[in-house]
């Protein structure tokens, strides 16, 4: 038990001296101070184990190669490149278009952050991969191949993504197969990294802002499904700052209430349910020159804002997102850190908004200025790097120790440019998947599922809803390091 770092020996139950040197040990491990700059940087790393294709001759992972050369030859497409979204080699178009949606807010929000650090040309690189991807991956109007491989054949094999055997069959969504969630993903991806590329990529910018003209999922194109809403909503409100386009903002005033933006009061945030992103986007943006309509509706998209943000702060009376004995953010046991992460990036943009409005939040257990959401941010962060009862860093190659056995094919087996003797579907498993050795590769900045509700944490390849690590649990993490790394005043998104 962690009993908080004010407290005196003398007031804990008698333990022997042994466990008094733990439990001091562990107080001192949750007040240390850690350096984000380097994980920062690390985080970002860890894209580049992720890629999918041609890598080029600036990549950093060596024990990566080219992979998936032949994807989309099959269709007559050219869909090589991408990412693989965790520890499989499946490149599935909802969660890669999801991690580029937040790397590219985490560098709207934080780019002088991230420039500060050295940086932002990484980053950029990071987006662009994805973005070059999507482009490829729409050929033609109202076409969109939102995924190549296929999941069932590629987890009965342990291979590695140079040596896949597997399925590279590509689905789309078009006219006849639509898929509202995927082309809605994929259009905010485009929309937020237009943003980012409108300084020093113009071209490239507008190249990526057409996207909504050739498939119009906001305009109503694809049929929509309850399970799609929040998607549709969240494209609108990035391709409205994108573009500054009315017909967006007017998408997500006129529907916030049928498509449950202004009605659902969530305590989650991740790629499946994006109402806490949605809200938070709508909560930040600016209101002068908007009918009183409008005004009285982003207001309640910011009422639902902040049920989020006090659910996290456990100061809601009644929905409050669970806590670790820890203090860990808690929403369930497969994958759970990408709940965590994902929602701090909303925390901390919506603390720098309260700072830059000089305003409060009124939660139902009191008022929060904006420094204490920050300070929140801060302990969460710091309990994935190792401040915790685990003493373990959940982003791999962080501090001194970390998940050594990720589930991760690539990782978890020799390096292809080391020995490139094939392996195949079965041989992984046998020679690879079933060893106890830590892992050939470090994964470094991936950050993995981590610990359970009472902060245990078991490091094995086959517990992968605790070792298995996905590009959108990281992609949030960018901004939120930044920030805390960085030196700038808090800003509002609703003035960039």
């Amino acid at each position: 038990m962690y009993f908080g770092k004010n407290a005196r020996v003398e007031e804990m139950p008698k333990y022997n001296s042994l466990v008094v040197v733990i439990l001091i040990l562990t107080t001192l491990a949750f007040s240390e101070s850690f350096n984000y700059g380097d994980a920062l940087s690390k985080s970002l790393l860890y894209f580049e184990a992720q890629r999918s294709g041609r890598l080029p001759h600036t990549q950093r992972v060596k024990w990566r190669d080219n992979s998936g050369l032949l994807d989309g030859l099959e269709q007559g497409v050219d869909l090589v490149g991408g990412y693989y979204d965790a520890g499989d080699n499946v490149k599935f178009g909802l969660p890669m278009a999801y991690t580029i949606t937040l790397l590219s807010w985490s560098v709207v929000q934080y780019r002088d952050e991230i420039g500060g650090a050295g940086e932002l040309d990484t980053a950029l690189e990071a987006i662009k991969w994805g973005t070059d991807y999507f482009i490829k991956a729409h050929p033609q109007p109202h076409v969109l191949w939102a995924q190549v491989g296929d999941g069932d054949t590629d987890h009965l094999c342990w291979q590695r993504p140079e040596d896949m055997t597997t399925s590279r069959r590509a689905y789309k969504v078009d006219e006849e197969n639509p898929g509202s969630e995927v082309a809605a993903e994929t259009a905010a991806a485009m929309a937020a990294a237009s943003i980012v590329f409108s300084e020093t990529k113009p071209h490239y910018s507008r190249l990526l802002g057409r996207y909504d003209e050739s498939i119009p999922v906001v305009k109503g194109y694809y049929p929509s499904a309850s399970g799609y809403k929040d998607e549709l909503l969240w494209a609108a409100l990035w391709l409205y700052k994108a573009t500054n386009n009315l017909t967006y903002f007017n998408y997500a005033i006129q529907n916030g209430d049928s498509f449950g933006g202004t009605t659902w009061a969530i305590a989650e945030f991740s790629w499946d349910v994006k109402y806490a992103g949605v809200q938070a986007i709508a909560a930040m943006l600016p209101t002068e020159g908007k009918s009183e309509e409008a005004k009285k509706i982003l207001k309640q998209y910011r009422s639902k804002a902040e049920f989020y943000i006090c659910a996290c702060l456990n100061k809601n009376n009644s929905t409050n997102v669970k806590r670790s004995p820890g203090g860990l953010l808690y929403t369930r046991r497969w994958n759970n850190l990408q709940y965590v992460s994902n929602g701090l990036l909303v925390l901390t943009a919506y603390s720098d908004h309260l700072s830059w409005i000089n305003q409060s939040l009124e939660c139902e257990g009191g008022v929060v200025g904006w420094q204490e959401i920050l300070s929140f941010v801060k302990s969460q962060t710091d309990y994935i790097l190792g401040a915790n009862p685990m003493g373990v860093s959940y982003l791999v190659g962080v501090e001194p120790s970390y998940p050594k056995r990720v589930h991760h094919r690539g990782a978890s087996a020799v390096s292809y440019r080391d020995s490139k003797v094939f392996v195949g579907c079965m041989q992984g498993y046998y020679n690879w998947l079933l060893r106890e050795a830590p892992n050939p590769n470090v994964l470094v900045g991936a950050l993995v599922g981590g610990p359970d509700l009472y902060d245990h944490f078991r490091d094995s390849r086959f517990n992968f809803a605790q070792t298995e690590a996905c590009t959108y649990n990281t992609a949030s993490l960018v901004g939120v390091l930044a920030k805390l790394n960085g030196p700038t005043p808090n800003k509002s998104l609703s003035h960039k």
